[in-house]
């Protein structure tokens, strides 16, 4: 049997405890995946069950206000949806910063924006320019599923994957997508 050079028989031995290192990690990814899903998949189980219970509720409580002889109100929104219309031509330049406080840089893009006092007098000033909504679950849901982007490091990221929410948002409590809506 020929003799192994000394520096071979080092590579041979640590490329050997590089691959089971290498091994046992993939083997705790995959473990971990596995459990993350678990888990993913009881919360959106979960949030079907809240969704269906606020329904239910809302109508029970117009049946309760129909019998009674009044009428329900349902509670304001708490989102709402806006959209650019049209462009900068002849704008005024306080209504332009405040097209670019909303992100709205051009038209046709849209953002999610929170209903507040002062969001709601910014879009009074800007109502020209937008057209704004509060959307309904399902339409929430297919916006972001279908074009939503989130921010990472400064750079704009379609979230086609929950590791990309898990990474920014997972010391929030927020693992996936489903959890966003």
């Amino acid at each position: 049997m020929a003799p192994v050079p000394e520096l071979l028989l080092k590579k041979r031995n640590r490329d050997a405890a590089w691959a089971e290192k290498r091994a046992t990690a993939a083997l705790e990814a995959r473990k971990k995946a596995r459990e993350q899903r678990k888990e993913i998949f009881k919360r959106a189980e979960q949030y079907v069950n809240e969704y269906r219970q606020q329904e239910k509720d809302t109508i029970r409580l117009r049946r309760e206000a129909k019998a009674n002889g009044g009428f329900y109100v349902e509670p304001e929104a708490k989102l709402a949806f806006v959209v650019r219309i049209r462009g900068l031509n002849k704008i005024h330049p306080k209504t332009k910063k405040i097209l670019q406080l909303l992100r709205l840089r051009q038209i046709n893009m849209g953002v999610f924006v929170r209903i507040t006092k002062a969001t709601l007098g910014l879009l009074k000033r800007v109502e020209p320019y937008i057209a704004w909504g509060y959307p309904n679950l399902k339409t929430v849901r297919e916006l972001i599923y279908k074009r939503g982007f989130g921010k990472v490091d400064g750079n704009r990221i379609p979230l086609t994957d929950n590791k990309v929410v898990e990474q920014v948002l997972g010391a929030k409590n927020i693992l996936c997508v489903e959890d966003l809506i």
